[in-house]
């Protein structure tokens, strides 16, 4: 990361994180916030592009469980057909 705090056209930005990505930035800001030795306008904008940067995450992950919850039921869905079509024990 620059020297800024990377906060200049983050919402365009944010789109086009991944989550490895912003977790990775996210870990920066942090380190940066709990190093100390900033000024308190430069530690409030880490704290804001700390903030958007969970959300990116956050979003992420919601977006992942869904895909994961779609699959476990389309998987559960596939099986409760095979067996209601006179799978084998069906008879």
């Amino acid at each position: 990361m620059a020297a800024g705090t990377g906060t200049a056209g983050s919402g365009t930005d944010e789109a086009a994180l991944g989550y490895e990505q912003a977790r990775d930035e996210l870990i920066e800001v942090v380190r940066r916030l709990e190093a100390g030795g900033t000024s308190l306008e430069e530690s409030l904008a880490l704290w804001e592009r700390g903030e958007e940067l969970a959300k990116v995450c956050r979003r992420r992950l919601e977006g992942a469980r869904a895909r994961l919850d779609a699959s476990l039921a389309a998987e559960r869905a596939a099986e409760e057909a095979e067996g209601a079509a006179g799978g084998p024990g069906n008879e």
